[in-house]
C-alpha cells in the first residue's frame, strides 16, 4: 500500500472515529437545556417558566430545567445568563425589568439590557389594574384622585419592590397629577395584596389576577384598568387614559432570550417550538387566559425591535417618575 494511501485510511478512520462526537453539536439540544428566572419559587415568572419547560423538553427530547437565581432586583439571574455560552442552553425568562428598566436605574450594571442578549420573543403580556381598600371613599379612578388630592400623604399604595415596574408606573402617574401617595416596597406582589386586604396599604396597581376576586368580595375595589384599551374580561372597567390621563398605560411583559450571539438557526427553532406551544389551545386556556395574560409571540426580529422602543420608553418614564434606587 502506498504511502498516500496509508495516510488516507488514517484520515478516513480518524473523521469517522470524530463523527459521534460532532453529530451532537449540530443538532439543538444536545444536552439539557436551563431555563433561568431571576425571581424567587411561587411568582408569575416563575409559575409560567415552569408551564413552558415540560413542554419544551417534551419537544426537543432533553431535559428543560428551570432554576431560580433571584437577587438584586432580578440583576442576579440576568447577569448570569447573559455570560453563559450562547449555545441554546441557558435561556432566560424575566419580565421588563432585567432589559428595560434596571440598565436605566443602575449606574453599574454588570450587562447590556438590550445587546447583552439574543432576543427570542416576548411571551405573554399582562395587564394591570388600580384597586383600592373597600374602605377608600372613592368608586372611580377620578374620584381617588379628588381624594388624594385633598388628603395629601393619607394614602400608601404598595409595590413589588423598590425600582419596579410598578413602582415607576404610580410614581409617574403621581407626579403627572400633582398627588401626594406613600409608597411602600415589597418583596413581591402577594405580601403587599395581604397588606392591602388589612387595609395596612390602601392601593395598588398590580395584576388582575391577585385582585379582580377579591373585589367580587367586596374587600377591594377596582378603580381603574392600567391598560391602554379595556382590558376583556373587566369591560365595564374604565382605563386611566379614559378616566382624565390621556395616553397612560402601564402594565409588563415576559420574555424569553438566550445570551449574546446565540447562532440564528438555533434562535429559529427555540422561536419556531416556544410558538407552536404559545398557540396550543388547551395550553392557552390553563397558562394564559386564567392567569390575566395576554399571548404576544412576537418573532425574534419583531422582539428586537421592540426591546429598542421599550427601551427608549422606560428611560423617558423613569425619568419623569423621579425614581432612584442608587
Amino acid at each position: 500500500m502506498s504511502g498516500i494511501s496509508v495516510r488516507l485510511l488514517v484520515f478516513v478512520a480518524a473523521a469517522l472515529a470524530a463523527a459521534p462526537f460532532l453529530a451532537p453539536a449540530q443538532t439543538f439540544p444536545f444536552r439539557p437545556v436551563k431555563i433561568v428566572v431571576p425571581t424567587s419559587p411561587g411568582g408569575a415568572t416563575d409559575a409560567f417558566s415552569r408551564a413552558l419547560a415540560p413542554r419544551l423538553s417534551e419537544t426537543w427530547g432533553q431535559p428543560v430545567l428551570v432554576e431560580n437565581r433571584p437577587g438584586a432586583n432580578q440583576i442576579m439571574g440576568a447577569d448570569h445568563v447573559s455570560k453563559s455560552a450562547p449555545d441554546g442552553t441557558t435561556l432566560l425568562v424575566s419580565d421588563a425589568s432585567s432589559f428595560v428598566i434596571n440598565p436605566h436605574l443602575y449606574k453599574k450594571l454588570p450587562y447590556d439590557g438590550v445587546n447583552g442578549f439574543t432576543p427570542i420573543t416576548v411571551l405573554v403580556r399582562f395587564p394591570w389594574v388600580i384597586a383600592v381598600h373597600a374602605s377608600v371613599p372613592a368608586n372611580t379612578f377620578r374620584e381617588l384622585v379628588a381624594y388624594a388630592k385633598t388628603n395629601p400623604g393619607k394614602l400608601s399604595y404598595g409595590s413589588f419592590g423598590l425600582g419596579s415596574s410598578a413602582h415607576i408606573s404610580v410614581d409617574y402617574l403621581k407626579n403627572l397629577l400633582g398627588i401626594d401617595i406613600l409608597h411602600v416596597p415589597y418583596k413581591g406582589a402577594g405580601p403587599a395584596v395581604t397588606d392591602l386586604l388589612s387595609d395596612q396599604i390602601q392601593m395598588m396597581m398590580v395584576t388582575p389576577l391577585l385582585v379582580e376576586p377579591h373585589a367580587r368580595a367586596g374587600r377591594l375595589k377596582l378603580v381603574a384598568a392600567a391598560t391602554a384599551q379595556r382590558i376583556p374580561a373587566l369591560p365595564d372597567l374604565p382605563t386611566v387614559a379614559e378616566s382624565g390621563v390621556p395616553g397612560y398605560e402601564a402594565g409588563t411583559w415576559f420574555a424569553l432570550v438566550g445570551p449574546a450571539g446565540v447562532p440564528r438557526e438555533i434562535v429559529a427553532k427555540i422561536y419556531a417550538d416556544t410558538a407552536k406551544i404559545l398557540g396550543n389551545a388547551a395550553f392557552r386556556e390553563q397558562y394564559v387566559s386564567k392567569q390575566w395574560f395576554e399571548v404576544v409571540g412576537n418573532t425574534p426580529e419583531q422582539f428586537a425591535d421592540y426591546l429598542k422602543s421599550e427601551y427608549a420608553r422606560w428611560d423617558r418614564l423613569i425619568r419623569l417618575s423621579r425614581v432612584t434606587v442608587e
